[in-house]
């Protein structure tokens, strides 16, 4: 059980951090509307990245027999995912969405809310590094019974929470001293994380079959 809590973890804290349009989109309304306006939007990505960890959970116990009798090809597909992903994320440039003179000063909580638990479900290239992360740390724990999935799921939504928190309380708190610039070495971190793990399941597949 402790494995699961420490993967699910894991998970979900690389799946919450890259700076992508809902990061930068949560970074605005923190520094136009203050600190609860960003936890709620924070919260809102948090639900869509939940749902979508679930779904795809359930797609790849439907194919856990498979996955069993391709395990190294699958963990070197993940792998190669997780590469792929982390390239992007750390190629990319969160400054290109930086508009903070486009949103209003005032809007409710729930609003905030909707709005990016809709623009982050709309994005479902997520599944692609769930699929990955999940291959990368053999990660199915709706095989292991309910109990299992419930403890994953709650790991996963205490990453994700953890993260918007710290996020929107350091962006609150250094609002005069924030640096743009910063979310661009963010990214190159995140990006690296992604790209050692995968290279890291890589060299793993490669060592088994030798």
């Amino acid at each position: 059980m402790l494995e699961t809590i420490t993967k699910g973890f894991i998970i979900g804290l690389l799946v919450s951090s890259p700076m992508g349009p809902i990061n930068i989109l949560t970074i605005q309304r923190t520094l136009n509307r203050g600190r609860w306006h960003g936890l709620a939007s924070g919260v809102g990505a948090m639900l869509s990245d939940i749902t979508y960890a679930t779904i795809t959970m359930l797609g790849l116990s439907f194919v856990s027999g498979f996955m069993n009798d391709y395990e190294s090809e699958l963990l070197l597909f993940g792998s190669i995912i997780l590469i792929l992903f982390g390239f992007g994320v750390y190629r990319s440039n969160p400054l290109k969405g930086w508009q903070p003179d486009n949103l209003p000063t005032e809007s409710r909580y729930f609003k905030d809310f909707i709005s990016t638990f809709l623009l982050t479900f709309s994005n479902a290239t997520i599944i692609l590094a769930l699929v990955g992360l999940y291959t990368r740390f053999s990660f199915n724990p709706i095989l292991e019974g309910t109990a299992s999935l419930i403890v994953a799921l709650i790991s996963f939504s205490i990453a994700a929470l953890l993260w918007w928190f710290i996020l929107t309380t350091l962006v609150s708190r250094l609002r005069k001293r924030f640096k743009r610039k910063g979310l661009v070495i963010l990214n190159r971190v995140v990006g690296t994380i992604f790209i050692v793990i995968g290279v890291a399941g890589i060299i793993q597949t490669l060592t088994s079959v030798a």
